[in-house]
Parts: C-alpha cells; structure tokens; sequence
C-alpha cells in the first residue's frame, strides 16, 4: 500500500463544541474517564484533536468533547475524516478496541511514574496510577546496591556493568 494513501495530510480545524454532535450509538462508556482527562487536558492542553465525519458525528474523541464543555471550551481541534459511513463506523470500534490491547511494563512504568513525581511539574494525583512510589524507589536502590555488591563481571570494567543512570542523582543501576 501506498504511504500517500494511508499518511494522508491531516489538516486541524478548531471547531465550535455545540456544531459537534455525537454519535448517538457510541458503545464505549466514559465517564469513569473524563475527570483524568479534563485534569490532563488542564495541565497538558489539548494535544489529541478528535475525528468527525463530514457531518460533524464524533467518530473518535467522545470524552475528549465532555472534557472541553467540562472546561467550558468555547472550540476544540478537530479532524474531518475522509471516511466512508461503514469505515468510520469500523474505525470508532477499532480505535476504541486498540487501546485495549495495550498492557502496561510495570517495571517501566514505576520508574517513569517516580521520576515524574520527582521533577514535581505535574500532579500526577488525578490519574490514579496504583503505584507505590516508595516501593520503586527502594526496589531500584536494592538493585543498585546489590549489583555493586556483586561487582562487574569478568572482564567489563565498573562502567559498563550498569546500564542506566539517574540524571539526576548519579546513582547507576540495571
């Protein structure tokens, strides 16, 4: 398939939220969604643009359009989608069903969550992570410890037995 077929230009037009209509037969419940959303949305702006069709029927990006009324948005940035009535119909259950599917990398995650908690330019209490930062944080310093005590192996000097670093300590680790 051709890239010029499937990566066409996307063009952003802001949208007032009362011409937005959605779609009456969205399958996916929300709300359990939208204070998360309007908090990250508060701290990150709106990045994520939703998807209408011609007509303006919201294919994806329901909780989106919630978030910006929720916040009183007068328009939000949207993409009208060159979609057939039954592609933008499989495209809302795909989309939706996509997300799914994706699984989280615990490990990554907590360290990501506890650098994030420690650069403290967000507030991170909106999102509900259940993720016990201090149990990260001594994980990682119990492996730190443990590889130093078990030194490099054979013939690898000191700096290339760790693999990673904090940027911000200099504390090195696997």
């Amino acid at each position: 398939m051709k890239l010029d077929k499937i990566a066409k230009p996307m063009e952003i037009k802001y949208i007032p939220v009362d011409e937005i209509t959605p779609y009456e037969k969205n399958p996916r419940i929300n709300d359990n969604a939208l204070d998360a959303l309007v908090s990250s949305i508060e701290q990150f702006g709106f990045k994520q643009p939703l998807v209408l069709t011609k007509d303006k029927v919201i294919i994806v990006g329901h909780t989106r359009l919630k978030a910006a009324k929720k916040l009183g948005l007068d328009k939000v940035p949207c993409v009208i989608a060159d979609l057939t009535k039954e592609q933008a119909d499989a495209y809302r259950i795909v989309d939706n069903k996509s997300g799914e599917e994706s699984t989280w990398d615990w490990e990554k995650l907590g360290f990501e969550y506890v650098k994030t908690l420690e650069e403290g330019e967000v507030d991170m209490t909106a999102f509900e992570f259940d993720i016990d930062a201090e149990a990260v944080i001594a994980k990682l310093e119990a492996e730190a410890n443990m590889n130093m005590d078990e030194g490099p192996n054979s013939g690898e000097s000191l700096d290339e037995h760790f693999k990673y670093e904090c940027p911000e300590c200099g504390m090195r680790f696997n």
